[in-house]
């Protein structure tokens, strides 16, 4: 069994509340099957007055084993670099994750949070906020580029605002069983990251043929003018549905690329930036001068069907 535990810095808790509606598997399937003993976390536990404080004492001097450190939230470092802002009795929440995880066999940032810095760290980041391993999309973060646990993995990124429920409960258990883990180039595990949100979405159809929703609430692609990240995100969302029903897109709401270290973009999140007719940001593996050509082709080449059923009611 592994023993596990889940801390809370800068976070808003959604991942949390994430984890709790997971059901393949769900957390009381992990720890009821004895794959996973959760130790510690902070909205689960029924512990007494001071009891976090003694388990980190424990962890510390080497009486409790630690297996899996999550991180829910980004990493808080001001006032001046001291981590004061956000404390356990007087001890830098920074300074306990740091300690922690030297003595974990593997550290998980559940959460772009705690993965990259999240909302927190987005400009002018007022608390000094940082990821893990990275200061968004920067290696390096609280523990360094250089780090690894005892493992030999650098920390296991689970972003997502919040992160996808199966994401978590799956990697835990993956690392509970001493499972082989794929890391991409963010260090996100590939089986969850390793295609984009745009694959899977209703409205790619809409996307091939350049038919173009202006406002909310139609059925077009919404990549070309209200914000949609969906076809340059990493992230499982639609084929992996959101409680086995829907995804934003689906749901007629642009991504917002959640799982990206950019994430929030510093700008109108519904607001496609565009260099004249063409995007700034071009969906994965598309080169400026094909698209160009293709989207010029596209509108013109869209089969009647497409155009009349954007027009529909």
């Amino acid at each position: 069994m592994s023993t596990l535990v889940w801390m809370q810095t800068g976070a808003c808790s959604g991942d949390t509340m994430s984890l709790l509606t997971a059901d393949g598997p769900s957390l009381e399937n992990l720890t009821g099957s004895g794959d996973i003993e959760v130790l510690w976390h902070p909205s689960l536990t029924d512990g007494t007055t001071g009891y976090f404080g003694r388990l980190v004492e424990n962890i510390e001097n080497g009486s409790q084993q630690l297996d899996i450190l999550c991180v829910e939230g980004s990493l808080i470092t001001g006032p001046y670099g001291t981590g004061m802002f956000d404390s356990y009795r007087h001890r830098p929440k920074i300074d306990i994750v740091r300690s922690l995880a030297e003595r974990a066999r593997y550290v998980i940032a559940v959460g772009t949070c705690s993965a990259f810095g999240g909302i927190p760290a987005a400009p002018p980041n007022p608390t000094d906020c940082t990821g893990l391993q990275y200061d968004r999309e920067t290696a390096g973060g609280l523990l360094g580029d250089e780090w690894r646990s005892s493992s030999g993995l650098p920390v296991i990124n689970l972003a997502g605002c919040p992160t996808h429920p199966l994401t978590i409960t799956r990697t835990l258990a993956i690392v509970a069983r001493g499972l082989p883990l794929d890391l991409d180039f963010l260090n996100r595990p590939k089986a969850f990251y390793g295609s984009m949100v745009h694959q899977g979405c209703t409205r790619n159809e809409y996307h091939e043929y350049d038919i173009e929703d202006n406002q909310l609430g139609g059925r077009g692609c919404m990549y070309f003018n209200l914000g949609c990240q969906g076809p340059n995100t990493l992230a499982n969302c639609n084929s992996e549905l959101w409680n086995n029903r829907s995804s934003k897109t689906r749901a007629g709401v642009p991504c917002f690329g959640c799982t990206s270290p950019n994430f929030p973009k510093d700008g109108d999140l519904f607001k496609t930036e565009k260099l004249g007719a063409i995007p700034v940001s071009l969906p994965l593996g598309v080169s400026r001068s094909h698209y160009m050509a293709y989207k010029n082709l596209a509108k013109a080449a869209a089969p009647q069907r497409v155009k009349d059923r954007e027009m529909e009611p």
